[in-house]
């Protein structure tokens, strides 16, 4: 008789979510005991509510993963913005000029390039997911410590209670409390800048299009959404973030226009405004005897790119995949030697992509007319480049 595993997993986000359903609708479902643990309450997604502040860019990759457990039809079936396009600009060039970058999914024979979804809708559809196919959901529980258990797999104590894990995942954010007790070390770094996120009412049509444009504080995102809106993010000195917020609507949808060098028109305030600090950082280690980092727990990086989320659900999926291997070849999935083909597999990627993102906020952040010349110069041979514009589409649409 095959023997029966226990999976906690450590975070209720996208990454922990993604992960506990991949466990329970995969081939090893009938092998495991899956339970999720999370400090905060469930998350509730209400249609009847506005479009929530925090969304995400969910690439097309991403979104094919979703439709292959079942979790997609639910996202679709309530809102989800649609992208189809994506233009990307320097400050003093234009979003229509030769030096502008312009992605179409026609070109990559896809529908869609991804779609802008709140994160609280997701992770709905996906708890939806998990509790149907059996996943113990325990919200309102603070894991309070964990360690490497006597024999193997890790002693978890949350609640009040002792269970004992043969994996823990931690997927509990950027300040994981299961990444401190395994005394993992962080390099982090923090931007001398903040985002500012609202919805805003173009006076023109988005026409499905992810408008970014760099300006010498940081970049401005203009993300579609399902109604005619769009959702900003606009990473920028933290002294602008904070006057953008405290702006009249008159005001700020003025700057925002500006900031936007009118893309879309006259840009009205139609949403709630949030700020938020910026900081990138990475852990040193993803896993030890017993315990495996994922998400935001293992990486954050800078908005940028819209690549943070993606990047989550990839260690979920590729973590999923190597321990349903492990398992199936009679390997115990808390065994470091299994863990470290994630680890191998996905730390490489993922520190890749933080630094890429980093230099390209550092790069279009220099103000001199010889740093712009060489940008423009750069994006030209980019929109020339062919199989490189190719490979480097393909791995942010999460398709390699």
């Amino acid at each position: 008789m095959n023997r029966k595993f226990d999976i906690v997993i450590a975070g209720s986000g996208l990454a922990g979510l993604t992960a506990a359903a991949l466990l329970a609708t995969g081939r090893l479902r009938d092998r495991l005991n899956i339970r999720v643990i999370d400090a905060g309450a469930r998350p509730v997604f209400d249609a009847a509510a506005d479009v929530a502040l925090r969304v995400s860019a969910i690439a097309e990759g991403s979104v094919r993963l979703y439709r292959s457990f079942g979790a997609w039809e639910t996202v679709t079936a309530a809102r989800a913005g649609r992208f189809r396009e994506m233009r990307v600009w320097d400050a003093g060039r234009s979003a229509d000029g030769p030096e502008a970058l312009h992605f179409d999914a026609a070109e990559f024979a896809l529908r869609e390039l991804g779609f802008i979804v709140e994160n609280v809708l997701l992770q709905d559809a996906l708890l939806a997911v998990a509790e149907n196919a059996g996943v113990t959901l325990s919200f309102n529980t603070k894991i309070e410590a964990s360690r490497p258990a006597a024999k193997n797999g890790t002693d978890v104590v949350c609640g009040g209670e002792r269970c004992h894990a043969d994996l823990l995942i931690g997927a509990d954010g950027a300040a994981s409390s299961v990444r401190q007790q395994a005394k993992i070390a962080v390099t982090s770094w923090s931007y001398p800048q903040s985002a500012f996120v609202t919805h805003l009412r173009p006076e023109r049509p988005h026409r499905e299009c992810a408008w970014q444009r760099f300006l010498p504080a940081g970049p401005l995102a203009l993300l579609p959404l399902h109604d005619g809106r769009v959702s900003v993010v606009w990473s920028t000195s933290p002294e602008e973030a904070e006057a953008a917020c405290s702006a009249d609507t008159a005001r700020l949808g003025t700057m925002l226009t500006d900031a936007s060098d009118g893309v879309l028109g006259g840009l009205a305030v139609a949403g709630e405004r949030a700020v938020f600090p910026l900081k990138a950082q990475y852990a040193s280690r993803y896993v030890t005897p017993g315990m495996a980092l994922i998400g935001d727990a293992a990486h954050s990086i800078h908005p940028l790119a819209g690549q943070g989320a993606n990047l989550g659900i990839s260690d979920a999926a590729l973590l999923v995949k190597v321990l349903d291997e492990a398992v199936a070849s009679g390997e115990y999935p808390g065994d470091l030697p299994v863990l470290r083909r994630y680890e191998r597999a996905r730390k490489g990627a993922n520190n890749t992509m933080l630094y890429f993102v980093d230099g390209l906020n550092r790069l279009f952040s220099q103000p001199s007319s010889r740093a712009s010349a060489l940008r423009g110069a750069g994006m030209r041979l980019f929109n020339q480049s062919g199989p490189l514009r190719r490979r480097v589409a393909a791995v942010a649409l999460g398709l390699e």
